[in-house]
């Protein structure tokens, strides 16, 4: 290696000297030298001597050359490549951005009031023992299903303290209910909200059923660890300028 490199210093150092008869030092270096030596050759010094020597300085001819053959290597094998262009996203439909994209309330004050509902359902998977003691009502902190449902409903109310950019709606009503599913030893839970007002209860709805599910979990954890909450979601809503939607249709 350290052969290699004299050579290649030397050339470096002295081009204008060199015998016309030695062909690996003539004019004609580039023909006869191939690109990835050189670039092996420059790595290699540059380990050493802690830079690449100056090519442009030394050997103008040499440079020429090289530069030329970089020029003709295809563009996929391109050292450097042009960056990726970086799309930017169309954030006009997400209402809760800004247009220099800080976070914002809604101003819903030009709205028409509506009557508006949503309902939204959760599923609490317990597993077989956890489901027999919850089915007898021997759990060691009392009702599950009837302090869940409790619990549901007053977590309606306060989804605004919750979800820090929903608006503080006046709920017309609050649904809740629990059902024992044996066939996967679950808890099935169904959440539906409404008011009439300028703005839907889509998150009431779905921060219902989460707190119903969520104390189910608490109720029933010294059973076991092993519970699951699964497919929280929007099942279908009314009102507001979108209207009607449903899940599936």
């Amino acid at each position: 290696m350290f052969s290699t490199l004299r050579r290649a210093m030397f050339l470096r150092r002295f081009p204008a000297v060199m015998s016309p008869t030695k062909r690996a030092f003539s004019s004609k270096v580039s023909d006869e030298i191939n690109l990835r030596v050189l670039d092996e050759l420059n790595q290699e010094m540059q380990s050493i001597f802690g830079a690449e020597p100056p090519a442009t300085m030394d050997y103008p001819e040499l440079n020429s050359s090289i530069g030329s053959m970089e020029s003709s290597k295809p563009e996929s094998s391109r050292q450097y490549e042009q960056p990726p262009k970086v799309v930017t996203e169309d954030i006009s439909k997400l209402t809760h951005v800004g247009v220099s994209g800080e976070a914002q309330m809604v101003d819903v004050s030009s709205k028409d009031n509506t009557k508006r509902t949503a309902l939204a359902c959760c599923k609490v998977i317990l597993g077989k023992r956890v489901f027999d003691l919850v089915l007898a009502n021997q759990m060691g902190k009392g009702d599950v299903l009837g302090v869940a449902k409790i619990a549901g409903i007053n977590g309606a109310k306060q989804t605004s303290s919750l979800i820090p950019l929903c608006h503080n709606i006046a709920l017309t009503h609050v649904r809740v209910d629990l059902r024992l599913n044996p066939e996967d030893f679950s808890v099935d839970i169904e959440g539906e909200a409404s008011c009439t007002g300028k703005t839907g209860v889509e998150m009431e709805a779905m921060t219902a059923v989460s707190v119903a599910g969520l104390t189910v979990y608490d109720m029933c954890k010294a059973a076991s660890k092993d519970i699951s909450i699964t497919d929280v979601r929007l099942e279908r809503k009314t009102g507001g300028k979108s209207g009607y939607w449903s899940r599936g249709e």
